[in-house]
């Protein structure tokens, strides 16, 4: 295998399970040095020592409350004393909600916007101030189709995947000319345990009660898209690689859409 991200340092938030840990994963296995970040100490030392054995001891748990300005400067400083550098942010960590016009709460507001807004507009602003003395860089975004069309997402989760998109774009005019390159990705329906409550109700099942699980919601979603198969986290992953390594060196202030055709399949009153 080649090490496309061979002496890069990425840190990868929300990365302790789903698109973050099949993103981690694949980042190592091409040669990175890593921050694993994320809410979970259990699970996120859990990854670090899978990895080390893997890999060798080039990885590191830092805990993040990604909603914060404070733990994100703190995220980036940790990078930056463990390894001495930053190459790549993938701002990926977030959670899904179902809020309508007419149910949406001010608190709910506040906690969606600072989740999925705040945390990437303070991730590009801590790993722009390094990224700038260093040389330039990597920042990916995880937005979502529901950006891009309607019921895809609940009405708050949706706005915010749209802020993402245009704050990428955005970002990436005023970085582009210190090397800093800025792009979201926007995943159609991935098959991860966010279906059925996330990875803390996973803990709670059985190996068997979450393959069940799995495997239904697979051949749900395979239906759902022109391509007959479900997306997975690795699909997701595999297009941050390319956007982490100088093989993106020429992509900026750009979201694509990966979700095997769902889009093409829906107009906006779909």
């Amino acid at each position: 295998m080649s090490c496309r991200l061979q002496d890069k340092v990425a840190i990868i938030t929300g990365a302790t399970s789903g698109i973050g840990e099949a993103t981690a994963r694949i980042f190592a296995a091409h040669g990175a040095q890593l921050v694993i970040a994320g809410r979970s100490k259990e699970r996120g030392e859990a990854l670090v020592e899978s990895l080390t054995e893997q890999y060798g001891a080039r990885f590191m748990f830092h805990a993040v409350d990604v909603s914060r300005e404070a733990e994100m400067a703190g995220l980036v400083d940790a990078c930056l004393a463990k390894f001495g550098r930053l190459d790549c942010l993938f701002n990926n960590a977030g959670a899904g909600e179902r809020s309508s016009v007419e149910s949406v709460t001010e608190e709910e507001f506040d906690r969606v916007m600072r989740l999925l807004v705040g945390s990437v507009t303070f991730g590009i602003k801590h790993a722009a101030r390094v990224m700038k003395s260093s040389g330039g860089g990597s920042i990916i975004n995880n937005a979502s189709i529901a950006a891009h069309r309607i019921n895809q997402g609940g009405y708050l989760y949706s706005g915010a995947k749209a802020a993402v998109s245009h704050l990428t774009r955005l970002a990436g005019v005023e970085l582009g000319p210190h090397n800093i390159r800025v792009n979201a990705i926007s995943p159609g329906a991935i098959a991860t345990p966010i279906f059925w409550g996330g990875s803390s109700r996973a803990e709670t099942l059985s190996d068997d009660e979450n393959a069940g699980k799995m495997a239904k919601l697979q051949g749900n979603l395979a239906k759902a898209t022109p391509t007959p198969r479900s997306g997975l986290p690795e699909d997701i992953a595999y297009t941050a690689l390319f956007l982490a390594s100088d093989e993106g060196s020429y992509i900026n202030c750009q979201d694509i859409v990966v979700d095997g055709g769902r889009t093409a399949m829906f107009n906006e009153r779909s």
